[in-house]
């Protein structure tokens, strides 16, 4: 159930980009396609509080409720640029705007954005990792939350690996 909801927010999520974008650009309704923007975090904390209402409910935590707050932090985190990406290539597909300038793929400036992404990945893992102790203190019994533990250390594998991999083009950049 918990998983469903998970692609439903993360759906919705997307529903509310794209019909904010074209409120926005297509129907010339700044403020009302600019709402549509802004409710987005909305979706994430209705995941949040559903995945909290499971556990409170005695409901032993499994990698799904972990999921839902990567989910949140990745969002929060990351979502500005998801949103100023996809308002870009709207703009230029359905309004005339300009070509959107790609991610840099050479030289110090892609080492730069590496570097920038990892920092936005740590962001999300912060956030994340803040829900997922949360999670474990509400429920404050060890047996039932182990997999809530679990996540935060095989997100922290992951965010390592990918500090190797953003800060390798300060080292070795890309010719």
């Amino acid at each position: 159930m918990l998983a469903f909801l998970i692609i439903a927010c993360e759906v919705g999520f997307w529903v509310l980009v794209i019909c904010g974008l074209i409120i926005r650009y297509i129907f010339r309704k700044r403020r009302i396609g600019a709402l549509l923007l802004l409710l987005t975090p909305v979706v994430d904390l209705l995941l949040l509080i559903i995945a909290i209402i499971d556990l409170r409910n005695g409901v032993v935590a499994t990698h799904v409720h972990g999921l839902a707050a990567i989910y949140v932090g990745v969002s929060l985190a990351f979502g500005n640029k998801m949103i100023s990406w996809a308002d870009e290539k709207f703009l230029y597909c359905f309004a005339n705007g300009p070509i959107p300038i790609g991610r840099p793929k050479h030289g110090r400036e892609h080492a730069l954005y590496e570097r920038k992404s990892w920092y936005t990945h740590l962001l999300a893992w912060s956030i994340g990792s803040l829900l997922l102790y949360g999670m474990i203190l509400f429920v404050s019994d060890n047996s039932k939350t182990n997999s809530l533990l679990q996540t935060i250390q095989m997100w922290g594998i992951i965010l390592f690996i990918d500090f190797l991999y953003s800060f390798s083009f300060t080292l070795w950049p890309r010719k």
